[in-house]
């Protein structure tokens, strides 16, 4: 009896492997950008990429957010943030509508990720996001630059006239 038992488990398992890789070889997952996202795939991206950054999140900054650093994150979002996450008071990019998922607008009037703590931020840019389109600037930006972005984006909100004056060039 338990011998039955156990082939038909394996064998349940090995039909649904069978299925899902059918699926997949046969065209059934959306790859193009306009395709929309597959069951489950918001709720399962979110959750492994929660599990993914754990306590980094809560790291603080090692740097202030004073204006020279504010000034310098903006010269970095400027050369290599603004085309995908918008350029202050600009319309979306076409790069930026093309791509799926659709990268969050991260400067006024949008609401960006104001409400995240830096080290969120600063892992997200440091590491990419995989299948995203997000790239991981850790091997072309330096730790201080990734901060300094990541202060401004978290500052977004209350920058210095300055600061704004930089963004919208």
């Amino acid at each position: 009896m338990m011998k039955a038992y156990l082939i038909g488990l394996v064998l349940g398992i090995c039909l649904c492997l069978a299925a899902e890789f059918l699926f997949f070889v046969h065209g059934g997952i959306p790859v193009a950008t306009k395709g929309g996202p597959m069951p489950f795939e918001r709720f399962l991206a979110k959750s492994a990429l929660r599990s993914a950054i754990g306590q980094e999140a809560q790291r603080s900054s090692p740097i202030s957010a004073d204006e020279t650093n504010l000034l310098a994150g903006a010269h970095v979002y400027r050369k290599q943030c603004a085309e995908c996450h918008g350029a202050w008071g600009r319309p979306t990019s076409a790069t930026a509508i093309g791509m799926f998922p659709a990268p969050p607008q991260l400067l006024p009037p949008k609401k960006g990720v104001t409400d995240d703590p830096a080290g969120d931020t600063y892992w997200k840019a440091k590491n990419g996001i995989r299948l995203t389109g997000m790239p991981g600037y850790a091997d072309s930006l330096s730790d201080t630059e990734i901060w300094q972005v990541s202060l401004l984006l978290l500052h977004a909100n209350e920058l210095p006239p300055i600061v704004q004056d930089d963004l919208r060039q």
